[in-house]
């Protein structure tokens, strides 16, 4: 019975001098051959200021930050908020919408170009064609074209083809 406490008491004296141990700082920088180094000692000279401690809640590296943004480094950005998050959720939405309008639009009107151009050439061929076409007069009376408006109607079906069906 008597080894127990003596037992618990060793446990305990060993654990409050590691104590201190578990909590000293490591450093981790490179040294002039490029190799990582990894030490619970400061490095000497000019890699002191590139040095990063490990072990830290969040690591730190220690250096001149003045010439970091003199030399135009990015500084890492802080976390984005919900709102800001959010904000940039709807923003991707709206423009994800914008762009489908957009495309409907074009897909509209594209399809507007093609019937255009598909009844364009069948007028074309109509006129080509030795049958009797006309237009509608004022009393809604048949008036066929005589030879000169054909030709005329003629070019200017083509003339559409040329400029709007390509």
């Amino acid at each position: 019975m008597t080894m127990k406490p003596a037992l618990a008491l060793a446990f305990g004296l060993a654990a409050t001098l590691l104590m201190p141990l578990s909590h000293a700082q490591v450093y981790q920088w490179k040294d002039s051959a490029g190799r990582t180094v990894v030490s619970d000692t400061p490095p000497p000279g000019s890699a002191a200021k590139d040095a990063r401690v490990i072990g830290d809640r969040q690591p730190v590296v220690r250096g001149d930050k003045t010439e970091e943004k003199a030399n135009g480094e990015k500084t890492a950005e802080a976390p984005k908020t919900t709102a800001e998050k959010d904000l940039d959720f709807k923003k991707r939405q709206q423009e994800a919408r914008e762009k489908a309008e957009k495309e409907a639009k074009e897909q509209k009107a594209k399809a507007d170009r093609d019937e255009n151009c598909r009844r364009a050439r069948g007028n074309l061929a109509a006129l080509e064609s030795k049958r009797l076409v006309g237009t509608l007069d004022e009393k809604g009376e048949r008036k066929p074209f005589d030879e000169a408006q054909r030709q005329q109607e003629i070019e200017r079906a083509r003339q559409f083809i040329a400029e709007s069906c390509n």
